[in-house]
């Protein structure tokens, strides 16, 4: 079996506001397009949590890892993007910071990123429970409503990615997802970091946040067909005991999609890839060249295999 880019660490990121977060396997940057033209750039250490080398458990642990990091990334981003219309007062994070002190905005960031996941999951993943349990006390579904809730999950996410991609802030956004995808795969085949260089690399990544959740969509149809009750709460209460075992199995296929090279991969990539369409665009040369700046912190001096955000 041939393994992809000879496993390279696993380098990861997500779009902030004008900029990226990139981690890598010791460390984390931020990288933001400041007003007057220049790029921020601020890195972090990283721990690595002993879960976070358990298959199928560490899908989980990474996951509100990464929600948490990532909600940080984004009041950063944010700061310093808007820096100017922010002078009079400061940050949201400074102000925050100041009124429950270090300790205190930490836990708060952490609460509110958790929160977020958890909305997301209700809508994507239980909502539709309750929807079709709805219309099941008008019009008996029988056998058919696993179907109905399946397909129900699909639109909705669908539906949602399609919406905000018209958000013109949210688009470019977006823009800056394919840009971190791009430095990305230029690192992974081995090229010289440049905008040139990376601006001929796809958008397109196995190893996407996008591709994860639609993984965790698509891997919940099969697993909660298999759910006995018939009664809505009792479907959605053993529904939510069996997401951290979901995000296990997402991640593991989402990993193994980006760092294998074979037919197997390429099939499960291709659902993933297609849903990317909404959630990646191509980037101009100056968000290009904050993605560079960006993986370029994040990449160890000693090249070993090793695990790291998605």
């Amino acid at each position: 079996m041939k393994k992809k880019a000879e496993q390279k660490n696993i380098i990861g990121g997500q779009a902030l506001i004008e900029g990226i977060y990139m981690r890598g396997p010791k460390k984390g940057c931020v990288a933001v397009r400041k007003p007057d033209g220049d790029i921020f750039t601020e890195t972090e250490d990283i721990s690595v949590h002993p879960l976070r080398k358990v298959p199928f458990l560490r899908g989980a642990v990474l996951m509100v890892d990464n929600l948490v990091k990532g909600y940080k990334s984004i009041m950063k981003s944010a700061d310093i993007a808007f820096e100017e219309e922010e002078a009079s007062y400061g940050g949201a994070d400074e102000w925050i910071s100041k009124k429950l002190g270090d300790k205190g905005f930490s836990a708060a960031a952490t609460v509110a990123a958790v929160l977020g996941g958890l909305f997301s999951i209700v809508l994507f993943l239980i909502a539709p429970t309750f929807i079709v349990g709805f219309i099941d006390g008008f019009f008996p579904l029988g056998g058919f409503k696993a179907l109905a809730e399946g397909i129900l999950k699909i639109l909705i996410f669908i539906g949602y990615l399609f919406l905000v991609t018209r958000i013109k802030d949210i688009r470019r956004v977006f823009e800056y997802h394919g840009a971190e995808h791009k430095a990305i795969a230029c690192y992974e085949a081995k090229n010289e970091l440049t905008a040139e260089n990376v601006r001929l690399c796809s958008r397109f990544h196995p190893r996407c946040g996008t591709s994860f959740l639609f993984l965790v969509v698509i891997i919940s149809i099969a697993i909660f067909s298999f759910v006995p009750f018939a009664n809505t709460l009792a479907r959605a209460g053993v529904k939510l005991l069996l997401i951290p075992v979901i995000m296990g199995i997402a991640y593991e296929v989402t990993r193994y999609a980006g760092m294998y090279g074979n037919r197997l991969s390429s099939a499960l990539s291709a659902p993933g890839l297609w849903v990317q369409r909404l959630t990646t665009f191509e980037p101009d040369d100056s968000q290009i060249e904050v993605a560079i700046a960006a993986i370029k912190m994040v990449i160890p001096q000693h090249e070993t295999a090793d695990d790291a955000a998605l």
